[in-house]
């Protein structure tokens, strides 16, 4: 069977499953393919037309997927030569969520912290008391995470009043919340929880993480409970579904 009666055997991809635009769309399952090695780096792509007949959309719809794929320099285009492939989603940039507690102490090299919000004595409302006491109150950052001029992370973060005295202002712009109490003198934190989810980007959260409307992210929530079994913090983070890697050892 040739490429193209290969191509003209895919069942049309039925677009109205999702409220996302088609070129958004697109853009999604041309950027799985060069991340699968499907459309390895350095090769050249199907032609517009091609991959139109292929998806069964308009040439102006695969054009504007292209076009996201471009501005994340993963294809570059040629007068006269063609679409070639120039990079892969995880070589240009990872962020590995820790699934231990050693690594929820480092931040990814080259990270920027901007502090979007502060405020004092706000509760949570997503605590799991199961897990120890909540404290009195709490006192309440929103930051958002920025590596190579992209943001990737949103987290919203709840630490006991009484122990925020006497955590540095300036740690919140440079250390992970988890870093920040493990080097608090005569806190221990006995207990830790983190639990990962998938969801998609609504309005808000695609302008701060500079996303196209309904692209994937991975929701996380974290608690710590100290040796009082007080949960002295709560945590939760919103990353681009792009650029998350989670590495767990079986064994």
């Amino acid at each position: 069977m040739t490429q193209a009666q290969n191509r003209n055997s895919i069942a049309p991809i039925d677009f109205s499953r999702s409220a996302a635009a088609r070129y958004v769309q697109l853009a999604s399952l041309f950027r799985r393919r060069v991340e699968s090695g499907q459309w390895p780096v350095g090769s050249q792509i199907p032609t517009v037309d091609e991959l139109a007949e292929e998806c069964q959309v308009a040439r102006a719809t695969v054009r504007q997927a292209l076009d996201l794929l471009e501005d994340e320099k993963l294809i570059a285009r040629y007068r006269a030569k063609g679409t070639f492939v120039t990079g892969k989603p995880q070589e240009q940039f990872w962020c590995e969520v820790a699934s231990n507690w050693d690594g929820q102490l480092i931040a990814p090299e080259g990270v920027s912290i901007e502090i979007l919000s502060a405020r004092d004595r706000r509760m949570p409302s997503s605590a799991d008391l199961s897990l120890g006491k909540l404290a009195d109150s709490y006192q309440y950052w929103h930051r958002r995470h920025w590596r190579n001029g992209r943001p990737y992370y949103l987290g919203e973060v709840f630490i006991d009043e009484k122990v925020c005295r006497r955590i540095p202002a300036k740690a919140f712009e440079t250390k992970t919340s988890m870093r920040i109490l493990r080097d608090l003198p005569g806190l221990e934190i006995v207990e830790a929880h983190q639990t990962l989810t998938l969801g998609s980007a609504d309005p808000e959260l695609a302008d701060l993480l500079q996303l196209p409307l309904n692209a994937p992210v991975a929701h996380v929530h974290r608690s710590a409970v100290d040796q009082n079994g007080t949960i002295v913090f709560i945590g939760d983070g919103i990353y681009r579904g792009d650029v998350v890697r989670l590495d767990i050892r079986l064994k």
